[in-house]
Parts: structure tokens; sequence; C-alpha cells
């Protein structure tokens, strides 16, 4: 399903117009990415999962094109949880 597809299902849904459901989306979107920003933040949504970060570590890898090394920064990244009502939903 693209973005496209979303905001017409949840205009429908939601018996709203187009751009009301994409405004919507778009501050959902925004509203978890500024959660995150903080460390040690989780994003809990009861029957659906929770959004959190992780800290991955400094490692080394490899360019696939040329074999040579290199090395890969630590990082923090996002994180999705499913939860239990959403994963038996998809069952």
């Amino acid at each position: 399903m693209t973005k496209a597809e979303l905001i017409e299902k949840v205009a429908k849904s939601a018996k709203i117009t187009k751009a009301q459901a994409n405004e919507a989306i778009n501050g959902f979107v925004e509203s978890i990415k500024g959660g995150l920003k903080k460390e040690g933040t989780r994003i809990t949504m009861t029957g659906f999962g929770t959004f959190s970060t992780i800290k991955r570590a400094a490692r080394t890898g490899r360019n696939p094109r040329t074999g040579q090394t290199i090395k890969i920064s630590a990082k923090r990244t996002p994180k999705f949880t499913p939860g239990k009502a959403f994963k038996e939903a998809i069952k």
C-alpha cells in the first residue's frame, strides 16, 4: 500500500477529505519522529505497538563493490514492536 492509498482509506473510513487525511497522517508521522528524538523515549499505542530507538554499535563493514573494509559509525535507529492485538489481527 502506498501513502496515497493509505490517505484514501483513512479519508473514507473517517469521512473526511483526502487533504485532511493527508494532514492527519503527516502530523502523526512528525509526532512520532519528534517524540523519538529524545534518547530513551518510547511511544506506546495500546493495541497497535511501541515505537522506540535502539543503539547500534560502531562496526566494520565491507564495500560490496570493491571489497574494501570500511568503518560504520555508531548510531541510533528507530524500532517498532507490534502489540499483541495487532499481531493477532494479521493472522
